[in-house]
């Protein structure tokens, strides 16, 4: 094999690993599965947040549901390819799930109200208060924590997920006792 081939093979070979890495990183975050037993679960903080048309959301009144808490943003590209099946799935899987958004998203709420009415989320959208740990706190955006019926945090995902892994995840926590 003369240098020049020699030189190509090591390319091909690097690029090809290159691809498979990156190919882990990208859908790795993205599977389904990984929730934490529930014996070694920890209670989720009592959040209380103000939602966007003034009202207040606690996490203690849905106590009894599965949760999802989806931190997003407006200038998030992943948030945007999320935020429909989040709408699908608090439409879709009813009383037993709720779903709140808590934009982090600096610098007044306009651009916040104008996703929610493109979007048409039928789901409370909250603000976390100014200089709140919640909001400085996360590795990035989107970060959804899918919470059981007791109020215990049961998986983390960062970056955008796939609707089916939500699904499937929520699907597993409907059906503990």
């Amino acid at each position: 094999m003369t240098r020049m081939e020699n030189r190509w093979v090591r390319y091909g070979v690097g690029l090809a690993a290159f691809a498979v890495v990156a190919a882990v990183w990208h859908f790795g975050s993205r599977q389904s599965g990984g929730i934490v037993a529930a014996s070694e679960r920890r209670v989720m903080p009592a959040l209380v947040m103000t939602e966007l048309d003034g009202g207040t959301w606690r996490m203690a009144e849905h106590r009894g549901q599965v949760v999802l808490v989806n931190y997003w943003a407006t200038w998030c590209g992943p948030c945007w390819e999320e935020t429909p099946g989040l709408i699908r799935l608090s439409k879709e899987m009813g009383p037993g799930l709720a779903v709140v958004g808590v934009a982090v998203d600096e610098g007044g709420t306009e651009k916040v109200r104008k996703f929610v009415e493109e979007f048409r989320v039928p789901y409370p959208v909250t603000l976390p208060e100014r200089m709140s740990q919640m909001s400085y706190g996360l590795e990035g955006v989107p970060t959804t924590v899918l919470v059981d019926r007791q109020g215990r945090v049961a998986k983390t995902y960062v970056g955008a997920v796939r609707e089916r892994d939500f699904r499937e995840d929520v699907g597993v926590l409907l059906g503990e006792r």
